[in-house]
């Protein structure tokens, strides 16, 4: 994605670039210090506002595609599935687990109905909600 393509100008390419220059910089210079989460959290939001401004600039056909929560839900649901039928999934867990997904999911294709594109809160909260679910199937490995 990206010059090579044909998704970006050059023009676009080096500004891009210069800011993410910028960013590293300043993350280099934080990642040795006891640093606020104030400070991390600012430096995160430089680089989410980064790919925001790449995929607002990028031609609307070769767009970087959001995080892939998509796919996680569909992998979640396979470990439900196989996890309920080779009996490794207790039945009150599974019918938990198979309602939380339900719920991720249901809010997940709410949020890019249409095609609509997602905030970073938006992704993150999903991402979070998966991470939560994932760790619980992990016991039943």
């Amino acid at each position: 994605m990206g010059l090579k393509t044909g998704a970006l100008t050059p023009d676009q390419s080096q500004m891009f670039l210069t800011t993410l220059k910028g960013i590293r910089t300043d993350y280099e210079a934080l990642r040795d210090r006891n640093v606020s989460r104030e400070e991390w959290d600012s430096l995160l939001g430089r680089l989410d506002a980064l790919g925001d401004e790449i995929n607002r600039g990028a031609d609307p056909d070769t767009r970087i595609e959001e995080p892939r929560n998509g796919d996680r839900i569909v992998a979640l649901q396979r470990r439900i599935d196989d996890g309920r039928i080779n009996k490794r999934l207790p039945l009150t867990e599974g019918r938990d687990y198979q309602s939380r997904l339900d719920s991720i999911r249901s809010d997940y294709l709410r949020m890019t109905e249409g095609g609509r594109s997602t905030t970073y809160e938006e992704r993150a909260g999903i991402s979070r909600r998966l991470d939560s679910l994932e760790t619980n199937l992990n016991r039943y490995r």
